[in-house]
C-alpha cells in the first residue's frame, strides 16, 4: 500500500507527503528526521489516503500540492 498524508505543523502550515510505511515516516517526522519539518514540530497528522497503485498515491499528492489540490485540501480538511 502507498498512503498519501496531510501534516499540519506547529505554525499552522500543512505537509503534504507520500509513504509506503505510514507509521515509520510520521515517526521520523515527530522525532525530528524529517529536514523540512523538523523547525515546525511538533506536528499533527490530519489525514491520509491509502493506495493500491503508486503511481495513482504519487499523482494524487502532486495534485495535493497544487494550486487547486490545495483549494481542495482548505475546503475539506483544514
Amino acid at each position: 500500500m502507498y498512503y498519501v498524508y496531510i501534516l499540519r505543523c506547529f505554525d499552522g502550515s500543512t505537509y503534504t507527503g507520500c509513504t509506503q510505511d505510514l507509521k515509520e515516516r510520521f515517526q521520523r517526522h515527530t522525532n525530528g528526521h524529517v529536514p523540512v519539518t523538523k523547525p515546525l514540530l511538533p506536528v499533527q497528522l490530519i489525514f491520509y489516503c491509502a493506495f493500491k497503485d503508486k503511481y495513482k498515491a504519487f499523482a494524487f499528492e502532486k495534485y495535493l500540492k497544487s494550486g487547486s489540490g490545495r483549494a481542495f485540501m482548505q475546503k475539506r480538511f483544514l
